[in-house]
């Protein structure tokens, strides 16, 4: 007989625990292995005692209910659903020893500081996480400081296959939130991640990964929410969808690339709203090398989001395995941007708007810019407006910073660029504005059409195009 979740729900204080013997095939009760929901003995055995237990026969689910449970590191296997029921909640341990060493690391070069993770599992397949309990980190700094001292991820996942999560809650991991590295067949759904307690608080970081699949998700972190990257040349990151999802975040919304020795290819991200974040909605960039093309991302609402798109191609060392030589330059396109909705009139005093960046000698292809809504807070004065030249990111990490606190635009700017259309763009400027609301720089093949503007100071400059060839411009 195959025991339903409800039976070992929350037992009552004078509930006898049946043996392991007696339990289902199927549902393994951490309880019955020793497990205490007291909130403060350390349960690492008894809960990894279930999960070989339950992988050992086959498969099914590890049951955690009825309490708070402390626990270290505990490892993940084929076959096993870790079910944290309602009202429960699975608790990392505030003590860094409890945590183990043999969890691989994290890929970036210089944190070696966030090698250690709470659940971890390598080339399990068939493993889900799921339930409406809570995962807490408790990666509050004054348990783990940001002082170079370790700090645990939440979740690691490194060559696995078949992964589901479901409808739990993730929250207050120390570093990171979750990272899945060169894995296949991944659906996240229903999950909410609060990942403000310390630095580096991203949400879901795939690497390498093919087909996944994340919808119904919402974000509220101190880094990037969700992260793309291919961190080895012959692991690239592709197949990706992500959709009717929620950001807010200290940092960007959604990132693509960084971490790039691999390529990036078929991305659709759609029906999502990024609220409140400090840096980019969508932070989109190649930097080590891969290939990145062919992606889609529409029916945005962005508020507050000061960069709705900011997208770098260039050149920069950032993983961990990356050579000292950083391989040259491929290829960077083949994007749409349609139906997208920005309100950025609240922040006055911050650069804001789309801005896309080559180097020279090395363009951002094919990109498309249809049906734009962007409302802008203005502010830019005549010293603004009279900026010739931004910064280049050649040999700099691609942060919006490299350009300064001034630019010479309000809504939109792009340099490097080959094969560039923006049309059904309406721009709104709130308050004064002396600089013109489009620049583009060394621009080849631009075709605008259909731009409104409305309340710019400067009327006779409206677009500033500097080093354009092969222009189309229709009905402005």
């Amino acid at each position: 007989m195959i025991l339903s979740l409800t039976q070992f729900a929350a037992p009552g204080a004078d509930s006898s625990l049946p043996s392991p013997d007696s339990l289902s095939n199927h549902i393994f009760d951490v309880r019955a292995y020793g497990a205490s929901p007291n909130g403060e003995t350390v349960n690492t055995a008894f809960i990894q005692n279930a999960i070989d237990a339950c992988t050992a026969s086959g498969g099914g689910v590890v049951l955690v209910a009825g309490g708070s449970f402390v626990t270290g590191t505990i490892y993940l296997k084929d076959n096993v659903t870790l079910h944290i029921a309602e009202g429960t909640a699975l608790m990392g341990s505030t003590d860094i020893s409890d945590y183990a060493t043999d969890t691989h690391k994290n890929i970036y070069a210089n944190e070696s500081h966030m090698d250690r993770c709470l659940i971890f599992a390598r080339n399990a397949q068939h493993v889900s996480i799921e339930g409406k309990g809570i995962i807490d980190g408790r990666g509050q700094m004054e348990h783990f400081p940001t002082d170079g001292s370790q700090r645990p991820m939440l979740i690691r996942f490194l060559e696995c296959s078949h992964l589901r999560m479901r409808d739990v809650n993730l929250i207050n991991p120390a570093a990171w939130t979750s990272a899945w590295l060169y894995c296949e067949d991944i659906a996240v759904d229903g999950v909410r991640i609060d990942s403000r307690v310390n630095w580096n608080g991203d949400g879901l970081d795939f690497d390498g990964c093919r087909d996944v699949r994340v919808r119904g998700c919402s974000f509220n972190t101190s880094d990037d929410s969700i992260c793309l990257q291919a961190s080895r040349a012959d692991r690239p990151c592709r197949d990706v969808v992500v959709s009717d999802c929620i950001f807010v975040s200290k940092w960007a919304g959604m990132r693509i690339g960084m971490s790039s020795l691999g390529d990036f290819e078929n991305v659709v991200v759609s029906n999502c709203i990024f609220r409140d974040i400090s840096d980019a909605g969508l932070k989109i960039q190649m930097c080590e090398g891969g290939v990145m093309k062919n992606m889609v991302f529409s029916n945005l609402v962005m508020q507050r989001v000061p960069r709705p798109v900011f997208m770098t191609f260039n050149r920069f060392r950032l993983g961990v395995d990356t050579p000292a030589e950083t391989p040259p330059m491929k290829m960077m396109g083949g994007m749409q941007f349609n139906n997208i909705y920005a309100d950025n009139s609240e922040l006055a005093g911050i650069p804001c708007g789309f801005v896309i960046s080559g180097v020279p000698g090395h363009y951002i292809e094919d990109l498309v810019f249809h049906n734009i809504t962007l409302r802008v807070p203005g502010g830019g004065t005549t010293e603004d407006a009279a900026i010739q030249e931004l910064p280049s990111f050649v040999d700099m990490r691609p942060e919006f910073s490299v350009l300064g606190e001034k630019v010479p635009f309000s809504a939109f700017y792009a340099r490097q660029v080959r094969r560039l259309k923006l049309s059904e763009i309406n721009i709104e400027t709130v308050r004064a504005d002396a600089r013109p609301a489009i620049v583009c720089e060394d621009v080849d093949g631009l075709d605008i059409r259909n731009i409104g503007f409305v309340g710019l100071v400067a009327e006779a400059e409206k677009m500033r195009l500097v080093n354009v060839i092969n222009s189309t411009v229709h009905g402005n």
